[in-house]
């Protein structure tokens, strides 16, 4: 009983160094920087918009059908025929107020359900290339290390510099392209088939799934090629020190050696990089949803940005700000759980 006990003492211990007076008082800190960062960011975004030529109700003029009393009865309501402090006010005013992001122009609607309408799709896609990106990623970085300077290492590294070299729209067209020319084997676009609402429930989320696979590659590529050198540079410069050379004269296994000591040491830096992987959630999936018709956010925000939606286009920049803080913020926390010795406070 007392084993157990101790068992479960130690196997919760890193929840235990991460809950601490340190990391509230780190957290909070954090938190309110947090606060007069996105103040700064919405407001520097909000005049970079209005320094754009026009606004959205230039489209409508050009339709004759539409007259110029209807025109200045939309300026009033949108709250265009105000300066911009004022319009600026008045968003920001009504975001602490009431948690409302404004009207979208184009549809009429309260931004936070058209965000909340496509977020899902977003999210669901971006994570997927995550968990793929790092699940191959990080083993072949590691069989790079570990084989430096062997034929599979130099193969391993063509591979990186060519996924690397490639942009991510040929990326997207090519699979495209391979998904035409293997039809019915890859659905061309689209999240789910025709036939979804009379799937079952598992047959909606392998439908789901199916379509998933080339955007989820194409969104993957790019991420994989870079995580699997910065892996591969990490650990070679672990098994360089001297701790590793005593722990192998020792007479440890190399696995031990590896995956215990070397490895431990080097995924600091990667925790850094999944931070900034979080925060790119947002608009990682952009291309990926342009090419594949995915219904995601990237397409929305385009859409928002040609017409000149500005609440719309205000929340979307305002949400990666948000998801760019939350990440790094996680990323330190990691951090601090994986490694004892790191002090939230000495993290710039």
């Amino acid at each position: 009983m007392t084993l157990s006990r101790g068992s479960s003492i130690t196997g919760w211990g890193w929840l235990n160094r991460l809950v601490d007076g340190e990391t509230v008082v780190y957290v909070v800190k954090r938190l309110l920087q947090a606060l007069l960062t996105l103040l700064l960011a919405s407001a520097l975004s909000f005049f970079i918009i209005q320094l754009a030529p026009g606004d959205y109700l230039d489209t409508l003029r050009q339709n004759p059908q539409i007259s110029p009393e209807r025109i200045e009865e939309l300026r009033q309501q949108f709250g265009l025929d105000r300066s911009w402090f004022e319009q600026y006010g008045r968003w920001l005013w009504r975001i602490v107020t009431r948690g409302d992001f404004g009207t979208s122009f184009v549809y009429q609607r309260s931004v936070a359900s058209l965000l909340w309408e496509r977020i899902g799709a977003t999210l669901l896609l971006a994570l997927a290339s995550l968990i793929l990106t790092w699940a191959i990623a990080i083993p072949l970085g590691i069989i790079a290390a570990v084989k430096q300077n062997h034929w599979v290492d130099r193969l391993l590294q063509v591979i990186s510099y060519t996924g690397q070299g490639f942009p991510s729209f040929i990326t997207a067209l090519l699979l495209l392209i391979l998904a035409q020319n293997t039809s019915p084997l890859f659905p061309v676009g689209g999240m789910t088939s025709i036939n979804h609402a009379d799937l079952s429930p598992l047959g909606k989320i392998l439908d789901i799934g199916w379509h998933m696979i080339l955007p989820t590659i194409a969104l993957s590529i790019t991420s994989f090629a870079g995580l699997q050198r910065i892996t591969r540079g990490e650990l070679l410069d672990v098994l360089r020190q001297d701790y590793i050379q005593t722990a192998r004269a020792k007479g440890l296994p190399e696995n031990r050696v590896i995956y215990v000591h070397a490895l431990r040491n080097a995924v600091n830096p990667l925790i850094t990089i999944l931070g900034f992987e979080l925060a790119s959630l947002l608009s990682g999936a952009f291309i990926a949803e342009f090419f594949f018709n995915w219904p995601g956010l990237g397409r929305l925000i385009l859409q928002a940005v040609l017409a000149q939606d500005l609440y719309l286009v205000m929340a979307s920049l305002t949400m990666g700000a948000v998801m760019l803080i939350v990440g790094n913020l996680m990323a330190d926390l990691l951090l601090k759980a994986v490694d004892p010795r790191i002090r939230l406070e000495n993290i710039n």
